[in-house]
């Protein structure tokens, strides 16, 4: 099943995308410059929302768009209807693959109150506004950085952070293209999701995270690693087998700040904050937990006091076992996106490739890009492996497979590996011996942190 899955795409998917293509369009040459082109293109956007429940508002303010006036609200009914159709495609995808996996997965139940940050978010609001006018082609170092105050104002307030890291994320790719009229290139699509995403994110009713306590026994099955310049984070997927017997999917992540001279195996030196959750990784642990907050959208808020070390845990072992028909979590309104897909999942009986795997008659393409230099994972091994748990992802209209941990034959011998075996540091030698000499760097940085805020 999982293979058919993965052969077919729902009807209209491509259709749904040929319709958010021409709102993009329109973001790139700006709002306030609609010729006949793209008028269409928008009045074809707006029709096919024709009989459901955003229709009347959908018509009204693309129309009001096209005749030249646009507001904050018009903008964010733009952004709603096209969070709508990228939810609709995120949906079918996602329904097909638990419908493989035999997963269950309850629907969103969003939150009573409103997790906004008052007057704070209208500075975010009106900068969105001017780039949306602008257009992408329009976008120079002055509008780039128009939307500085608003949002270190956003920073300072904990309710607008989550909106603020979006916005900052977003005009500093922005600062860094322009002028964006000089590009050969624009990333149209990501621009205009991260553009709708803040949007959104800035309205005044927009709704937070709830969590309840979680009590259980954790296993995890891998570790997706996120390394920018300035951060480092830890994302794990695992199972949370709670009191009651029933079994969810959950994901824990950490992160620090770091500066890009530490890059590799000696970035998992910025996590000791977190032995426990190290621990786990690197020796494949169990982690009993006790009243640890959960959200509904399965993230677990880590927190080491809540945490306690348990017996060993093949991962390869439970994803064989528990992985199946497990109760997936809720996906939050804004993540309903095909971009943000990301499901674990166990491989076996294919055939290995160089960059793809042959599963049922599907080749199956393997995200190479996303292997950290932080784990031992490599292309090599891939191609040899004979199991692959992995997050299974939806990029560029196809299926990928990302690897979190492979079983291997390499000189005929059986290996294991995982990205989170280095979470103590590395194993390999080579490895080890070139992480023991950026280490120095990393325990020179916190001396002299330490020393400056002593002063």
């Amino acid at each position: 099943m999982l293979a058919e899955a993965l052969r077919t795409t729902p009807d209209g998917l491509a259709e749904a995308f040929t319709l958010i293509d021409g709102l993009d369009d329109a973001l790139v040459h700006g709002l306030a410059r609609i010729d006949e082109e793209r008028a269409a293109a928008l009045e074809s956007f707006a029709a096919a929302f024709t009989g459901s429940p955003l229709a009347d508002r959908v018509t009204d303010s693309i129309g009001k768009i096209i005749a030249g006036t646009v507001t904050d609200e018009h903008l964010a009914v733009l952004a709603g209807a096209r969070a709508a159709l990228t939810g609709a495609a995120h949906d079918a995808l996602l329904g097909r693959l638990d419908e493989a996996l035999g997963r269950s997965r309850p629907p969103w139940a969003a939150p009573a109150e409103p997790a906004g940050a008052g007057h704070l978010l209208a500075g975010g609001r009106s900068w969105l506004r001017e780039l949306a006018l602008a257009g992408w082609r329009g976008v120079d170092h002055e509008l780039a950085g128009g939307g500085a105050r608003a949002i270190q104002a956003l920073l300072a307030e904990p309710a607008g952070r989550r909106a603020a890291v979006l916005l900052d994320g977003f005009a500093a790719e922005l600062r860094s293209a322009a002028p964006v009229a000089t590009l050969d290139r624009i990333p149209v699509r990501r621009w205009a999701d991260l553009w709708a995403r803040a949007v959104l994110l800035s309205q005044d009713t927009f709704p937070g995270f709830g969590s309840l306590p979680a009590d259980g026994r954790l296993l995890l099955l891998g570790v997706d690693l996120h390394e920018h310049p300035t951060v480092f984070r830890a994302q794990a997927h695992g199972l949370l087998e709670a009191p009651g017997g029933e079994v969810r999917l959950v994901r824990v992540s950490v992160a620090a700040a770091k500066v890009d001279t530490i890059s590799g195996s000696s970035a998992w030196r910025m996590l000791s904050a977190f032995p426990v959750f190290r621990q786990a990784l690197a020796g494949q642990r169990t982690v009993e937990v006790s009243g640890m907050p959960l959200t509904a959208a399965g993230d677990l808020l880590w927190d080491e006091s809540r945490a306690v070390p348990g017996e060993a845990a093949d991962p390869f072992a439970v994803a064989r076992v528990r992985l199946g028909g497990v109760t997936a979590p809720a996906v939050a309104p804004l993540d309903r996106h095909p971009a943000v897909i990301a499901e674990p999942v166990l491989l076996e009986g294919y055939t290995a490739g160089a960059e793809s795997f042959e599963l049922g008659g599907v080749t199956l393409a393997v995200d190479t890009d996303r292997l950290p230099e932080a784990g031992p994972i490599t292309p090599a091994l891939l191609a040899t492996s004979t199991a692959c748990l992995g997050l299974l992802r939806w990029d560029a209209g196809r299926w990928t497979v990302q690897p979190l941990a492979v079983q291997a034959v390499v000189r005929r011998k059986p290996v294991v590996a995982h990205t989170g075996d280095w979470a103590l540091g590395p194993t390999e030698p080579k490895a080890a011996k070139a992480e023991a000499a950026a280490g120095t760097a990393v325990d020179v940085l916190r001396e002299r942190a330490g020393r400056l805020l002593r002063k």
